[in-house]
């Protein structure tokens, strides 16, 4: 999927080629994003940034995912573009323009916000796998590497059911924020053969070994990604794990 292991987990309104760019040696992945991409979502985006949020509103999304994953074609990272919708045939389009620059496309079932959420995407689809399968369908149908974001601790979700939905429709890679949760990622990675990336508090050894341990394929960071010091050291600890654990 990447190498080194080690991803960079997109933060809304931030994570942009500059971003991926100024890391890029430590990583070998970079979520862009998250973008809102029908007018739903595009609407509660909107909403957000009325509200001091920081949001990507360009005024074609599809173009500007392009036009993004472009400028990082010389950068040796592979990219990927986590993206919310609450319709499929946007997810489709942007899943060609992902294959042609073989890059992932991550479909965000993870962001809490009320706006985004009441629009369809978001965390809304983990707790309508009907919906979240249709999703995912579609962006695989593209020829696309799909990845679902998802968060635990979510009401009512067992995240093993999302896995094997994932699964079922034919993506590849779940991308699991484990909140302060770390356990659900074992049985995740027990249930299911996707590609587990573990995030939440991915910042050393420690916390390294703890998620690689749970049987996770791969390591995330978020809120620290722009902070050199903390992803040579989170790199390191993969890099040794890896040495000694073949999956």
């Amino acid at each position: 999927m990447f190498r080194p292991r080690v991803a960079l987990a997109s933060l809304s309104g931030e994570s942009d080629t500059g971003w991926a760019r100024s890391v890029a040696d430590h990583v070998g992945c970079a979520f862009l994003g998250g973008i809102a991409l029908d007018g739903p979502t595009r609407d509660a985006a909107r909403q957000l940034v009325d509200r001091d949020r920081r949001e990507f509103l360009p005024d074609d999304p599809v173009s500007f995912v392009d036009e993004q994953l472009g400028a990082l074609e010389p950068v040796p990272i592979r990219p990927g573009f986590n993206v919310r919708s609450a319709s499929v045939e946007p997810v489709r389009r942007v899943g060609a323009v992902c294959r042609d620059h073989d890059a992932i496309l991550e479909l965000n079932a993870h962001c809490r916000q009320s706006e985004m959420c009441a629009a369809g995407a978001g965390e809304s689809l983990l707790r309508d796998t009907d919906r979240l399968e249709e999703q995912v369908s579609g962006a695989t149908a593209s020829g696309a590497t799909v990845s679902v974001k998802v968060r635990a601790e979510v009401d009512g979700v067992d995240l093993v059911s999302v896995a094997g939905a994932v699964e079922r429709a034919g993506g590849d890679v779940l991308h699991v924020d484990a909140m302060d949760s770390e356990g659900v990622v074992a049985p995740v990675t027990d249930a299911t053969d996707l590609f587990v990336i573990a995030n939440n508090g991915v910042r050393d050894a420690e916390s390294v070994q703890e998620y690689l341990g749970y049987g996770a394929d791969a390591v995330s960071v978020g809120r620290a990604s722009d902070d050199p010091e903390i992803l040579r050291d989170v790199r390191a600890a993969v890099d040794a794990q890896q040495r000694g654990v073949v999956r």
